[in-house]
């Protein structure tokens, strides 16, 4: 129904699916895939409506993914599956009606997506925008928007926040200088946040030629009444405000 619900099940997750390989010393493995909706519903409430990626995400032992498209889901579950460690498998609700065009390739049996392999949706010049799950379809609208007014977005995919794709990152922001992530979880010790300190703690700072930022969700539990649950969401016109001030500023 929700991953909410998970935090029942906390303790024995952080503690002892994601520890037992470690405390066993290689002995005990746990393979296991807790898989459900994350993230902002519609109209459900602050206690079904949050994203703990970060959460799982700041564990060591979880593994943690976030599909976007079918070919996402279809590609990373399987891997999921076939893994032997602990994977927290996080689907939006919001996005079980949406519908993509699957490849061939990814109908095939074989066809696995490889945790920690981030992928570009759109290519640009200009600016880098970071996002998973829901996330990403917000960020290619707002590349829609910005390739109006000559800002060419490339809009990169995670798909894998623990392991994070920390090599994508860094060879996107020398392709265009400039960054920003898309979050759709709290702004304090987010996803965003964990790419802001990649970024400062490697060769990628050196190439930006503006100051990175964060589009997230209020640092508020998410209202219930439909406006200001609305406003409390990153919208794609969050996304091009902050896309089009990052291209007009230099470090």
């Amino acid at each position: 129904m929700t991953f909410n619900f998970s935090l029942q099940a906390i303790d024995q997750i952080i503690n002892t699916a994601a520890k037992g390989l470690y405390m066993s010393g290689g002995q005990m493995r746990c393979p296991i895939v807790f898989r459900g909706p994350n993230g902002a519903s519609a109209g459900v409430g602050a206690q079904h409506s949050q994203c703990l990626a970060p959460w799982f995400a700041s564990v060591p032992g979880l593994k943690v993914v976030a599909p976007y498209s079918s070919e996402d889901a279809r590609g990373l579950l399987k891997a999921a599956i076939r893994d032997e460690n602990p994977i927290i498998f996080l689907e939006h609700e919001l996005m079980y009606g949406e519908s993509f065009n699957v490849s061939d390739e990814a109908m095939g049996n074989d066809f696995v997506i490889p945790f920690g392999k981030a992928k570009i949706e759109r290519e640009g010049k200009h600016i880098s925008i970071f996002a998973f799950s829901k996330a990403v379809g917000i960020s290619l609208a707002a590349a829609e928007e910005l390739a109006k007014e000559g800002i060419e977005a490339e809009v990169v995919n995670l798909r894998s926040v623990r392991p994070l794709d920390r090599e994508a990152i860094i060879k996107s922001i020398k392709k265009t200088s400039r960054c920003m992530t898309v979050d759709e979880s709290f702004p304090v010790c987010n996803i965003g946040a964990e790419i802001a300190a990649t970024i400062m703690e490697s060769e990628a700072f050196d190439y930006l030629d503006a100051p990175m930022e964060r589009v997230s969700c209020a640092d508020v539990p998410t209202p219930y009444a439909k406006a200001l649950e609305v406003a409390s969401q990153p919208q794609i016109s969050d996304v091009v405000a902050v896309a089009r001030r990052i291209c007009s500023r230099k470090m």
